[in-house]
């Protein structure tokens, strides 16, 4: 997650500098279609973390479900034992 973070902040700084540049140049250059594509890799990037940072949350979650239950099933294994004896 941190490196589409990343990736996404030079994206940014990159669209960023095109623009600038685009409007220093004396000759008209058309950055326009680089600066498209640089926004568009830019979303598909915020789309890939979102993507990361729900299937980290899920598995954040069944991992506490599975902990949980653990417990759950030791203590009834602990408590049977004890029933045994």
């Amino acid at each position: 997650r941190e490196s589409q973070v990343e990736l996404r902040e030079h994206i940014d700084s990159l669209a960023t500098e095109l623009c600038r540049i685009n409007e220093d140049q004396k000759v008209a250059l058309d950055l326009d279609p680089y600066v498209k594509k640089l926004l568009n890799a830019r979303r598909r990037v915020v789309l890939v973390n979102n993507i990361l940072q729900n299937a980290q949350e899920r598995l954040r979650r069944l991992n506490h479900s599975v902990a949980k239950e653990t417990v759950r099933r030791r203590a009834m294994l602990e408590a049977g034992g004890y029933q045994g004896k």
